[in-house]
């Protein structure tokens, strides 16, 4: 359920990591040149299966829909809880289809946790 004190507030991409790093959620799981999923400043590599998206948010250009996000809030299978970012539309973050793939075979487990 939206927290109606924050539902009018969390607008941007910047305000949605500013609360996230609040709650301790500043790292990001990143693809590298490789095609390997790396949770940022270790060593640790996932599979899709090690990961689950436990929220999503979407962030689109008030007048650029080249300015189109999304946000997932991941945790793998240790607890460890980060961010994948990627733009959306035409400009992936993430060139080739390997990104795509893997994203789409991530399980999704919606948590109300992150609701705010």
């Amino acid at each position: 359920m939206e927290n109606p004190e924050t539902a009018d507030n969390m607008t941007t991409l910047s305000q949605v990591m500013t609360t996230l790093a609040k709650r301790g959620i500043h790292r990001e799981f990143r693809m590298n040149e490789n095609c390997e999923m790396k949770f940022e400043n270790s060593e640790l590599k996932y599979t899709p299966h090690d990961l689950t998206i436990v929220k999503s948010y979407r962030f689109e250009g008030d007048s650029n829909p080249d300015d189109s996000a999304v946000l997932y809030v991941v945790k793998d299978t240790a607890g460890n809880i980060g961010m994948i970012i990627d733009s959306y539309g035409a400009d992936s973050n993430y060139p080739g289809e390997k990104f795509d793939e893997f994203l789409r075979d991530i399980p999704i487990h919606e948590s109300d946790e992150f609701n705010f």
